[in-house]
This record gives structure tokens, C-alpha cells and sequence, in this order.
């Protein structure tokens, strides 16, 4: 008995060593201490600046990050995720729509609902709907529109909204009339599939407890996702305010506008180039935006940043690339970033003769 006291490690033990510790570290909080030790060596008078930026940009849109947090972990614990996923499958024709829609909702992140994506089309159901679902998602979730909603305001944050949806909807309509025609056969690479019964869960899931507090099981998922989530959006918000601290006082605000700002043609296509290498992801790209609008950046280009960047930010595009067969992925970008150039140009003809927003 005594030996096996000395040689049994407590659980709190191994997580709180010091090796461990340190392969725990996250490195977006890593990268912004980083930031901040470089400013502190590079430019003293900037760093303090810098953090009382970000703090105060924190504490602003805490109220929205609270409410996002508590609606994301509101569907994980009340099962509402897994109807969300249920509800893409169908006949083509008559859910196009909807899988627009739930993916516009949904609280799936553009790396997360793949696995999602893996096991709908695994399981049969059509490519067009869950083109529209695939294409909506990464775009817009509750979260985004709340901070959204928070940092520019109603008309912007309703047209990524209503952006996200219509690229659903074209991207659904497109590949329903090429598949009818015969193209876009076997989209996964071969031997990709839902191998766990997570994935076979997300096509049969269980009734949606919408009063979960009443299980032990449900309350510590919300407490789980809860923390993940907040953990989540705050470390890329606090890099992000970092980054437009920055912005703000490095890039020349006559520069941007140039580019990016005015009235000329080519401020939105540039935009949505500019955003595909550069984007974070679409949170840390709401407070970015912000500051590239404080310097010069319209609505419209910033409305391009945000959805190219969403459709072909690098780990979502390497998660989809790795998933589906070359054609497929071929569409996937194409119908999104024409998508959002045509969404974006939409938005740019309404505010300029709207007088702005």
C-alpha cells in the first residue's frame, strides 16, 4: 500500500507540471505577449498605449462576447447542434434554402463543421444542400453577428448576414444543376468518412432538451463549452485589438484610403484579395476591419475582406482541401469568392446611393 501511495501521481499533479504547463501554453496568447515584450523593447512610448487599446476594446464589446458565449454553449448543452446538422439532409430541391439558413446560424466555425460536412455526405445526402450549408457556415453564427452587431452596427452586420445566406443559396443552386447534369461525382477523397459515432450522432440525434440545467451530463457540457468558447473568442479578440492598436499607430491613414477607401472600382476586388492571405479568422477579422475602416477602409471593401477571407482563410481551405476531391474544392473557393465580390459590390451600390451608413 505505501508503495503504490509514493508511485501514484495525482491528476492535479501531472496537469500542473511544469513540462506540462508548458505544451499547454496557447500560442495566440503566446504571440500577443510577444507583441506587447517586442513594443516594450522596440518602441516603449507605443506599448502602454497599445494595452490600455485593448482593454478598452475589450471591455466595450464584452457585453456581446458574453451573449455569444452563452448562446453557443446554449446549443451544445440543449443538443440544438446536432438538429442543426440533421436538418441539411433531404431532397436538393426542397432544402437548399434551409441548409442556407442553418448554416447562416449555425455555431460551427469553418474548421469545425467538417467533420459535419464528412458525415452528410458519407451518409448520402445530396452535395447541394451541403454546399449551401458549407458555404453559409464559416460566414456567419450567432457570435459574429452579436460582435458584429457590437463594433459596426446594423446595416454592415446585417449584410454579411444577408451575404451569407445568398452565397448558401448560389453555391446550393449551382452545384444541384451541375450534379443533375452529371458532374461533381464522389465528392470525398477516397477512404474519407465519419469514423467515430460522433459523426453518426450529428444524423440521429437525440430530441433537443431545451431544459438541460435538469441533467448533470447537459450542465457540464454548457459549462464546458462555455469555457472553450470564451476562451476561444477571447484570445483572438485580445490579438486582434492588438493588431489595430498597431495599425493605428503605424499604417498612414492616407495610404489606406488610397487603396482601400474612396470611390475607386478597385478598392472592393483588392480588398477580397488582401483578405484571403490575411485573415485570422472571422472573429479576430471583425475588430481588424474596424481598424482598417477607422483608417480610410470603406464598408463595402471591408464587407469583401470579411467574406473572402472567411471562405479561403488558410486552415479552413487545407481542412476542405484534405476532405473533398479537386473539383469540388475547385467550386468550393470559386462560388466564394465570386460571391463575395458580387455581394460586396451589391453592398457598395446600396450605400453609395443610401449616402453611407
Amino acid at each position: 500500500m505505501t508503495e503504490t501511495v509514493q508511485t501514484t501521481t495525482p491528476a492535479s499533479a501531472s496537469v500542473w507540471a511544469p513540462g506540462t504547463l508548458w505544451r499547454r501554453r496557447d500560442p495566440v496568447w503566446l504571440v500577443a505577449l510577444a507583441v506587447v515584450a517586442a513594443l516594450a523593447v522596440l518602441d516603449p512610448p507605443q506599448a502602454w498605449p497599445s494595452v490600455t487599446f485593448t482593454a478598452g476594446a475589450l471591455w466595450s464589446i464584452l457585453p456581446f462576447l458574453l451573449a455569444s458565449v452563452l448562446i453557443a454553449a446554449w446549443t451544445k448543452a440543449t443538443g440544438l447542434d446536432q438538429q442543426i446538422a440533421r436538418a441539411t439532409g433531404g431532397n436538393p430541391a426542397r432544402v437548399i434554402t434551409l441548409a442556407a439558413l442553418f448554416g447562416a446560424l449555425s455555431p460551427f466555425c469553418s474548421c469545425g463543421v467538417v467533420p459535419i460536412i464528412a458525415a452528410l455526405l458519407a451518409a448520402g445526402v445530396p452535395l447541394a444542400p451541403v454546399m449551401a450549408f458549407w458555404l453559409a457556415s464559416p460566414l456567419m453564427d450567432p457570435q459574429m453577428f452579436l460582435l458584429m452587431l457590437g463594433e459596426f452596427g446594423w446595416p454592415l452586420t446585417l449584410a454579411k448576414a444577408g451575404a451569407a445566406v445568398g452565397l448558401g443559396l448560389l453555391g446550393g443552386t449551382v452545384t444541384h444543376i451541375l450534379v443533375s447534369r452529371g458532374g461533381l461525382t464522389d465528392a470525398l477523397r477516397p477512404g474519407v468518412g465519419p469514423k467515430c459515432c460522433a459523426a453518426k450522432k450529428s444524423l440521429r440525434p437525440e430530441p433537443v432538451a431545451w431544459r438541460f440545467w435538469k441533467a448533470a451530463e447537459r450542465r457540464a457540457t454548457f459549462a464546458d463549452a462555455s469555457r472553450d468558447t470564451g476562451l476561444f473568442l477571447l484570445k483572438w479578440l485580445t490579438l486582434a485589438y492588438l493588431v489595430e492598436s498597431l495599425m493605428l499607430a503605424y499604417i498612414p491613414a492616407d495610404t489606406v484610403g488610397a487603396w482601400l477607401g474612396g470611390d475607386v472600382w478597385w478598392a472592393v476586388p483588392l480588398a477580397a484579395l488582401v483578405g484571403i492571405p490575411s485573415y485570422l479568422n472571422g472573429y479576430a477579422a471583425v475588430p481588424t476591419v474596424a481598424g482598417l475602416m477607422d483608417l480610410g477602409m470603406t464598408p463595402a471593401a471591408g464587407l469583401a475582406f470579411m467574406l473572402a477571407g472567411g471562405v479561403t482563410s488558410i486552415p479552413a481551405a487545407m481542412a476542405v482541401f484534405a476532405l473533398v476531391r479537386r473539383p469540388v474544392f475547385g467550386l468550393y473557393v470559386g462560388l466564394g469568392l465570386f460571391g463575395s465580390l458580387a455581394a460586396s459590390l451589391l453592398f457598395l451600390a446600396w450605400d453609395s446611393g443610401s449616402g453611407g451608413v
